[in-house]
């Protein structure tokens, strides 16, 4: 029976990976989910056919990727958007809809040949878009596994994102509410620090927001005491 490795620190992807489990019972998957657990020796025992990452907040060695077919999932229609924090980037420059791209792992940032791409709104908060991703991606799996899919280099115009830092999501200089809208709802996902304005006194985070009209968003806030 040939091995797949789910590999998400995320808790929004465990039921995908029930979801293959049951849907693609024919093989075996493993899921792992905390940094201890992904090991060169832990993969050799395991032997898997394909590593499948759809989040991954730390480096992959080189003696995996190397060894193992590593398949990282990308939310940008790659070569756009290579680099880090690709769906806050790309809400920040106004986009609408993207592409989750299935790449292969190698020794360059995002660079690697690519499985396939499929279509992705980015309409809501950052984790109801991570949901939607994960729906996405398990079709991708499946339809990687079952059609033999092998990957072909990348073409096109090469766009690089920089990893937005927590200062980033500062709303001081925004005039516009829809820029407001979109910087308080991309950072809106656990994990993630929230949008904010802050005084000498206070910092007040921002969630749950709804853009009422073209001067009103409702939003949760924080508020915090320096």
């Amino acid at each position: 029976m040939e091995t797949f490795i789910i590999l998400s620190e995320k808790s929004w992807h465990k039921p995908l990976f029930e979801s293959l489990k049951k849907n693609l019972s024919e093989y075996h998957w493993v899921l792992i989910d905390e940094k201890d657990q992904f090991s060169f020796d832990e993969l050799e025992e395991l032997k898997p056919g394909k590593i499948f990452i759809p989040h991954w907040s730390y480096i992959i060695p080189a003696s995996i990727y190397e060894k193992f077919e590593c398949v990282v999932f990308h939310e940008t229609d790659l070569p756009y958007g290579r680099g880090g924090s690709p769906i806050q980037n790309l809400i920040a420059r106004g986009l609408n809809h993207t592409k989750i791209t299935a790449l292969k792992a190698g020794k360059g940032l995002d660079t690697g040949p690519i499985y396939l791409k499929k279509d992705l709104n980015l309409n809501g908060t950052t984790k109801e878009i991570f949901l939607r991703c994960s729906e996405i991606i398990e079709e991708m799996i499946e339809e990687i596994i079952q059609e033999g899919m092998e990957p072909v280099p990348q073409k096109g115009d090469v766009v690089e994102f920089k990893r937005r830092k927590p200062e980033d999501g500062n709303l001081n200089d925004l005039s516009e509410t829809g820029k407001v809208y979109d910087f308080i709802r991309m950072l809106d996902c656990e994990g993630y620090p929230p949008a904010y304005i802050e005084n000498e006194n206070f910092r007040f985070e921002f969630t749950r927001a709804s853009l009422k009209s073209e001067k009103e968003i409702i939003a949760d806030v924080r508020i915090i005491k320096k």
